[in-house]
């Protein structure tokens, strides 16, 4: 009942948004178009009521569930794209409309007698205006989905660390996240992807996490094509906060349960050919140099994410070696790793996406992100200890990326006294 209540608000919310702006729209076609103004306004309401009811049909009618997954989320991109539209053109009516309101002040003051309200006109300079950046956002919006969401980035960072043995000088890792298999569209650009990290010729390998959305039937299309990604001294994998399920519906449809869900899961990492480190190191001998990898489950200082992980329990506390941590959530960097664990030199993690949208160049960097991760993209350091924050290889809710592209990151590790 209650989320009935919540539904009847929200699409209240959203009509009451569509008049306001509906203004604005007629004033401009009426300007623009007169001749059409009458179509103009049928499309202006019959896109939003398509749109809803292409979605309700598509849930209640839909007979296979993946079909209805991706046309349902392919609809929803749609009234998000519309209603950010329609959001942002609001602003420059609502702005409009005080200046409108000010002047109706100033005005009937000095004729007190005359209707002056009716009088003072919208302002097509400020609604044009409005409607040309709404347009211009859901232009980049579209953009982001067309080319944005495959546009792979190989990023290549040098990372000097203090007393690096001079055997590993030039050791080549690639780092790739969050790849949300279920969110995938084309196939065929994926594939180009995977074959991009191939082309990097790493030493090792790391994936850090949600590699589903939600199911590990996500991967199932894709296991093949990332099977082929192997390097010589391994690939190594951990768990994100979307890898166990925690924001579906168990039993799913054919009975599958969260706990068999987390399990199949596992077993797609092994059929990969990809070691899941569960909360554990392992120690390899690399021209006849210590390199530990400790992976650890999914770790957040933010209340409303998992804390499976478990730093203490992964650590096996050799003096010497180099120290390699991969684990998701870079919160955990901060609050826990350059607090307790001084040692460990780099740890690679994930999660923030960049947020799919932002500005990403080399002299300038934001994405709302920044307001609720202090570290959520490229390079950290703090004393002698380096994180690093992929902006990942898929995306999530929004088919598509504008400004933060996939990464795919190559390191190559230097002595600071190279």
């Amino acid at each position: 009942m209650n989320r009935i209540f919540g539904l009847l608000i929200f699409f209240a919310i959203l009509i009451a948004l569509d008049f306001y702006v509906f203004q604005g729209f007629k004033l401009l076609v009426k300007r623009w178009i007169p001749d059409y103004s009458q179509v103009a306004h049928i499309v202006y309401w019959a896109l939003p009521i398509l749109l809803f009811g292409a979605l309700i049909l598509s849930n209640v009618f839909g007979s296979d569930a993946g079909i209805r997954s991706n046309s349902s989320r392919w609809i929803v991109t749609a009234i998000f794209m519309l209603y950010l539209f329609k959001l942002v053109w609001l602003l420059f009516i609502v702005i409009d409309d005080v200046v409108r309101f000010v002047r109706f002040l100033f005005n009937a003051s000095d004729r007190p007698n005359e209707d002056m309200l009716g009088k003072i006109k919208r302002s097509e300079f400020i609604v044009g205006t409005g409607a040309l950046v709404a347009s211009t956002l859901f232009g980049g919006l579209l953009y982001g989905v067309v080319r944005g969401a495959h546009n792979y980035t190989v990023k290549n960072r040098a990372i000097r660390l203090k007393n690096l043995p001079k055997s590993l000088e030039g050791l080549r890792i690639v780092q790739i996240s969050d790849i949300h298999s279920g969110s995938f569209w084309s196939k065929n650009a994926v594939s180009k992807g995977v074959e991009m990290i191939m082309e990097q010729k790493a030493d090792l390998i790391f994936f850090t996490g949600d590699l589903v959305n939600d199911r590990a039937e996500e991967f199932e299309p894709f296991l093949e094509m990332f099977s082929k990604i192997e390097a010589p001294l391994g690939v190594y994998s951990v768990l994100g906060n979307h890898d166990y399920g925690d924001y579906a519906s168990w039993p799913d449809a054919n009975g599958i349960t969260k706990e068999q869900n987390l399990e199949n899961l596992k077993q797609h990492h092994a059929n990969a050919g990809w070691r899941l480190l569960m909360n554990e190191e392992v120690q390899l001998e690399h021209k006849n140099e210590k390199i530990s990898i400790i992976g650890i489950e999914n770790w957040s200082s933010h209340p409303r994410f998992p804390k499976y992980g478990s730093l203490k329990d992964a650590y096996q506390g050799s003096d010497s070696g180099l120290k390699l941590l991969l684990s998701h959530d870079p919160s955990h960097w901060k609050a826990e790793v350059v607090q307790d664990f001084k040692d460990i030199d780099i740890t690679f993690s994930g999660h923030t996406h960049g947020m799919q949208f932002g500005v990403d160049s080399k002299h300038y960097r934001w994405s709302p992100v920044k307001y609720q991760y202090p570290e959520w993209a490229d390079l950290y350091q703090e004393g002698d200890q380096f994180l690093y924050v992929n902006r990942g290889f898929g995306y999530l809710g929004y088919p598509g990326r504008l400004g933060f592209y996939p990464e795919i990151t190559v390191f190559e590790l230097k002595s600071d006294l190279a």
